[in-house]
């Protein structure tokens, strides 16, 4: 199963590195990046690595796409919370399996806590998505969502991006030659945020 798992991404690398020199790249980082802050559960990350490896001047523009669409999602997403959340924020809580958790996530943004849980969520592998939509449902305030969504989210994509500008050759063959075991980081990486929320908050 991990085996079969392992070779699924692989193939999903090298499509998305073929997909990351095509025209559309930027538009498609934007587009992931905004889902992903609002429904979509794989991070943009994937696409950003890919197009910067693929061309290392392109990184901090890729970044920056990366951001925008990021932060326009989060907006979605506390949009989804404010207004939307029967009718679509409880679906994907639902989705996640967070209803458990749910009540303690609102109860921690209704909390002194609230802004540096965002700021958290925005730079680590904690869902994003579940943190904008709790935000939208306890009324944060929206500069400071804003703000914290922006410096966030392009502390992190930045930071991947300069790691690649700087060192992206040493990287992609870092990338190639470990890859199977980086697929296992990833995706504890990826579980381990998911478990933050559902058992933790």
């Amino acid at each position: 199963m991990l085996k079969k798992l392992i070779k699924y991404l692989r193939d999903l690398k090298e499509w998305i590195e073929s997909f990351s020199e095509k025209s559309y790249a930027m538009l498609a980082l934007f587009i992931v990046a905004f889902t992903e802050s609002s429904f979509f559960p794989i991070p943009p990350d994937v696409l950003l690595i890919a197009i910067a490896i693929s061309s290392p001047k392109l990184s901090f523009k890729a970044a920056f796409w990366c951001t925008l669409g990021s932060v326009f999602g989060a907006l979605f997403g506390y949009y989804i919370g404010f207004a939307l959340f029967e009718i679509l924020g409880k679906p994907i809580i639902d989705f996640y399996g967070y209803q458990d958790a749910w009540n303690k996530v609102v109860e921690v943004y209704r909390g002194e806590v609230g802004m540096w849980f965002l700021a958290t969520a925005a730079f680590s592998p904690i869902p994003y998505k579940v943190s904008t939509i709790a935000a939208g449902a306890t009324g944060m305030d929206l500069i400071p969502f804003v703000l914290i969504s922006t410096f966030g989210r392009a502390g992190r994509f930045f930071l991947v991006a300069s790691l690649i500008y700087s060192f992206g050759p040493k990287v992609k063959g870092f990338i190639d030659k470990y890859f199977d075991k980086l697929s296992i980081a990833f995706l504890i990486l990826l579980i381990g945020g998911f478990i933050v929320v559902k058992y933790i908050f």
